[in-house]
């Protein structure tokens, strides 16, 4: 692989204005398809093979003029204090208050709380249900000013009003900030590493290019492939932060073969035939894990892992092909500007290759780098070193053993916005399981009889507070009726009852004939949090088992991808322990912008596992290989250590950086799962990147030695070669220099 990379990225850079050429055209291609592209479709949710799927999909066949998929809005109204909203005064403002909302734009119906009889028993409260004939998505903004002129106008008559529901407008003032903080500082953690503004911005640019194309994408195959215009917020940030890591590393190894004494053509070619080759398996590691999430069965989930690993796998090709092109426009400027005065723009003559090589091998011995010295240094102390970092690690994580899953809902909004306002109005006045009622779907011959017995039967268990009559369908074959629990809606007690009415869906129908089901929004939400825990095991087991095999090719040994995978797991159980600290437990709310501490959403831990050990994956590639190289070259386990941290260490630590500064942007997003999910995989990165790779990792090999490279003979004979440390390279170079003009170079050499 090495040898082809290095052919690819050697034409590349002798090609340069073809291959800019030809990725300004895949870019303003894309560009022209996603603004010609019809507007993508609003966000669905499903859950395939779930009961509550079902019945949701029952409901849309037998009742389509219900607009089962339709926005709602409820509205609640309390009379001013000690009054009662039945008398004359109140009802008449509660009757303009509907009358105003049957007028608002793309409503279908709302219910009148004096005919429908919801109004509370100690008669302070009611409220009225609003139905719209599109989607939450799709409610346009005059529908949702007519909502809040409303209620702003039932407020001036004097009556509390507030109002839930998905037709209700959630506020993202600060949408779009996010990447715009992580590149600002992205420029200045690339502008320190490189000393060059030239170096720092090639990294930058090929990472908008590239997640550009990949948004356009997205955005032109919105209709066709179904995906919404949220899909691309898990593209956007992992194709950002992989697209400027993967060039970084390009470029920084294009600067230290230049400053060894390469031309710059092989210089550019050896970059990305070595370099080159960490990130084709890196990007590798990430695609396995976003495409994996295909396994959970949640189309969401699947398209937005998919699109996410579209994004990755365009910005690998970026940094294999657009980055030595760019090399090639100021492929000395790349150098900071002390390191220019050694290059004239010939080539390199052999003389002068060994003259860069000893100035290399001087610098080296007199100017040992932080990352050399640290290395040194847990050389020194492994067992010490490995202790205080597992140990803390271990403490970050101890939250995670309270991890409390649930999904976002109107309970766990800020405690001053209208939909949290209202939520409570209804727990004090109707019960907390008011804002959590099941439906019940009863399908048989005579449903509606079968529905009347079935919630005569409901009425009489436990946990139940109420359930309403039943309603049929013309053809009468369906009907549905409301169950109100006795508990809110993430309640574990409502949970139990969920369950204990499907246990008693045989008996149902045994008795009745008709199928019971049940759905609603608690059920859902039930259903989902289930569909993610049974998936959980086996999307782990499927993307290490398959990382695994990919870095036992890659490194040629078992225990290297076997303490990787450890590491991973340590540093995502303390990912998550930070997160349940902050967002569960409230600990630093303030600092992080957390409006109401709450359970943590049911996707995070699946997502986090996912992006988490895909970008593990990718610092540990990335350093290992070095030492890899280092160690096939003739260096000894501790010099092949020292070199890779030499080598690998300042330019991990940069892209750690950065990972953890464009996820950390979007922490002051409003929305709360990529609030939620910058915060968890910027914490990732911090334990894993400097922590795992760079501490618990060069400990292990300290201890391990040669051991840490072992591989049974007929394990070596079955697995491929594919050369990703370079030393077909290496067997080239001693094959192209006359004997006696230079001798071979070893970067263990570097090293004393």
């Amino acid at each position: 692989m090495a040898t082809f990379l290095y052919k690819v990225g050697r034409l590349a850079f002798r090609r340069r204005w073809l291959m800019v050429l030809l990725w300004v055209v895949v870019f303003g291609g894309a560009g022209v398809a996603a603004s010609s592209a019809p507007t993508p479709p609003a966000d669905t949710f499903s859950m395939p093979g779930t009961e509550s799927q079902k019945a949701f999909d029952l409901l849309e066949k037998k009742f389509p003029d219900a607009s089962a998929d339709g926005a709602s809005a409820r509205v609640v109204v309390r009379a001013p204090e000690g009054g009662k909203i039945s008398a004359p005064a109140q009802k008449a403002d509660v009757d303009a208050l509907v009358g105003q909302l049957k007028k608002s734009p793309q409503v279908v119906s709302v219910s009148d709380p004096f005919a429908t009889k919801t109004v509370s028993k100690d008669g302070s409260t009611a409220y009225a249900v609003a139905t719209y004939k599109v989607p939450a998505a799709e409610v346009g903004d005059k529908a949702h000013q007519a909502l809040d002129d409303a209620l702003a106008d039932a407020r001036d008559a004097g009556l509390k009003a507030e109002a839930g529901g998905d037709a209700v407008k959630v506020d993202a003032a600060m949408k779009g900030t996010g990447e715009q903080i992580g590149i600002i500082i992205s420029a200045v953690v690339l502008v320190l590493t490189f000393g060059s503004v030239i170096a720092a911005g090639m990294p930058l640019l090929t990472a908008l290019i590239g997640v550009g194309i990949g948004i356009s994408a997205i955005t032109a195959l919105g209709t066709t492939l179904g995906l919404s215009s949220t899909t691309s917020t898990l593209a956007m940030m992992l194709g950002l932060a992989v697209g400027i890591d993967y060039a970084l590393f390009i470029v920084s190894r294009y600067r230290a073969e230049l400053t060894e004494g390469r031309d710059r053509a092989d210089a550019a070619g050896r970059a990305v035939g070595t370099a080159g080759s960490a990130v084709v398996f890196a990007g590798l590691t990430v695609i396995v894990a976003l495409a994996g999430l295909a396994v959970v069965n949640i189309p969401m989930l699947t398209k937005m892992g998919l699109a996410a690993a579209g994004t990755v796998a365009v910005a690998v090709l970026v940094a294999l092909t657009f980055v030595p092109a760019l090399l090639a426009f100021a492929p000395v400027k790349v150098l900071r500007r002390r390191d220019r005065k050694h290059f004239t723009g010939k080539p390199l003559t052999a003389r002068q290759q060994r003259k860069a090589a000893k100035r290399a091998a001087k610098d080296a011995r007199r100017k040992p780098n932080l990352g050399s010295r640290w290395a040194r240094y847990v050389l020194r102390h492994p067992v010490a070193v490995l202790v205080v970092a597992v140990v803390g690690l271990g403490a970050v994580a101890v939250p995670a053993a309270s991890l409390e899953l649930g999904l976002p809902g109107e309970g766990t909004m800020a405690t001053d916005t209208t939909q949290r306002k209202a939520y409570d109005m209804l727990s004090e006045s109707f019960g907390d399981g008011f804002n959590g009622p099941l439906m019940i779907t009863v399908e048989g011959q005579d449903a509606k009889a079968a529905a009347e017995t079935v919630g005569k039967r409901l009425a009489g268990q436990d946990g139940v507070t109420t359930v309403t009559p039943a309603t049929a369908n013309e053809a009468g074959d369906t009907a549905i009726l409301n169950v109100v629990p006795a508990t809110g809606p993430t309640d574990a007690a409502t949970e139990d009852l969920v369950r204990s009415i499907r246990g008693q869906a045989a008996g149902f129908q045994a008795d009745t004939g008709a199928e019971v089901l049940v759905t609603g929004q608690t059920a859902m939400f039930i259903d989902f949090s289930k569909t993610l825990d049974d998936a959980l095991l086996p999307y782990l087991g499927l993307i290490v088992g398959l990382a695994f095999l990919l870095l036992m090719v890659v490194f040629r040994s078992i225990l290297v991808p076997l303490k990787a995978a450890l590491g991973f797991l340590l540093s995502v159980t303390a990912a998550l322990g930070a997160v349940v600290a902050v967002f569960q437990w409230g600990w630093l709310a303030e600092v992080f912008g957390v409006d109401q501490p709450s359970p943590i959403m049911s996707t995070m831990p699946i997502f986090m596992i996912g992006v988490v050990f895909g970008l593990a994956m990718d610092y540990e590639v990335f350093l290992v290989t070095r030492m890899r190289e280092a160690y096939v070259h003739g260096a000894r386990p501790g010099e092949a250590v020292v070199t890779g941290f030499r080598y690998g260490g300042r330019v991990v630590a940069a892209a750690a950086a950065i990972m953890i500064s464009v996820f950390s942007g979007f922490i002051v997003e409003d929305n709360d799962f990529v609030k939620m999910i910058g915060f968890g995989l910027a914490a990732a990165v911090l334990f894993d990147a400097f922590i795992v790779r760079m501490t618990i990792v060069p400990a292990l090999f300290a201890l391990l030695g040669k051991s840490a490279w072992w591989l049974p003979r007929w394990l070596d004979r079955l697995l491929p070669d594919l050369d990703v440390e370079g030393a077909k390279l290496s067997r080239k170079d001693r094959a192209e220099v006359p004997a006696g003009r230079m001798a071979p170079r070893r970067e263990h050499q570097l090293i004393n």
